[in-house]
């Protein structure tokens, strides 16, 4: 049985149960009300962990594998492989000054004092741009250090910007994006990756099918080349003959990047009774 580690409450709670969800493990206990559960169709056991202390768990083996943000990585460091980007959590670490602060680059910074709870990170980005402050550590509340004079800025995750505005401060610059990831013991058993492998295979079929669009058309024969053309899908478009002379239906996929835009072209290039539909798996 693979053991992996989600985060038992916040930001990346309810989208990791809904990863796990979507790829058809079915949990025998409430996520909500416990610290552990096990799949009832899938062999997974799931423990629920503060974020930070996920790495840890990874590196030393007590779980096989964890979903957690890569800003907690980079910070902890811990001797983990990140297998696996999950495309969600996303935010950033930011730079952030009182509104009445001037900024003027990154050399504003030089002897200031910086409250984060992120000071690895905070410190190899002082020491690459050689900047010197004084950094303050602060396990939580960070908006608030310059309002009691703790310190003159601030180096924080920042997800829509509003608590900074609420607490009088604004972003200045950005230092780091992140997002969640999936890491693994580099040490795992064989067994263990087999069923990692499984995991992932269905994580990322689920992601391919919400990265893309099926589309179904009827196109008239002598425009077929140029719709074609248009419609690369994975390899090339499916093309039947429809019931009424000069005409063809044409089945793909499209990239949701490109989606409308190559709607737009379709019907350009004369194709009818365009339908679009959803995926739920997509195998690559």
């Amino acid at each position: 049985m693979l053991r992996i580690a989600i985060q038992k409450s916040g930001r990346l709670f309810e989208d990791s149960v809904g990863l796990l969800k979507d790829a058809g493990i079915r949990l025998s206990n409430n996520p909500h009300r416990v610290l552990r559960a096990e799949a009832a169709n899938f062999p997974l056991e799931i423990i629920f962990l503060r974020d930070d202390d996920i790495p840890e768990y990874v590196e030393e083996g007590v779980v096989d594998a964890g979903i957690v943000g890569e800003n907690v990585v980079l910070e902890k460091r811990p001797t983990v492989s990140i297998v696996e980007r999950l495309g969600f959590g996303k935010c950033r670490l930011c730079i952030a000054f009182p509104k009445n602060t001037p900024f003027e680059g990154y050399q504003s910074l030089q002897g200031m004092r910086v409250a984060t709870s992120y000071v690895r990170i905070l410190e190899d980005f002082l020491k690459t741009n050689q900047i010197t402050a004084t950094v303050h550590e602060i396990s939580g509340a960070v908006e608030i250090a310059p309002s009691l004079g703790l310190a003159d800025a601030i180096f924080d995750i920042v997800s829509t910007g509003s608590t900074l505005l609420a607490n009088g401060l604004r972003e200045v610059a950005t230092v780091l994006e992140s997002e969640a990831v999936l890491i693994a013991n580099p040490g795992m058993l064989p067994e263990k990756q087999e069923i990692l492998n499984r995991l992932m295979f269905r994580m990322q079929a689920n992601r391919n099918a919400k990265q893309h669009r099926y589309i179904l058309l009827n196109a008239p024969n002598d425009q077929l080349d140029a719709i074609i053309r248009l419609l690369p899908g994975m390899k090339s478009p499916t093309v039947l003959p429809l019931a009424e002379p000069g005409w063809s239906s044409l089945h793909s996929v499209v990239r949701e990047e490109i989606f409308w835009d190559v709607l737009e072209q379709l019907k350009m290039a004369g194709a009818q009774g365009i339908l679009v539909a959803p995926l739920e798996r997509m195998i690559l």
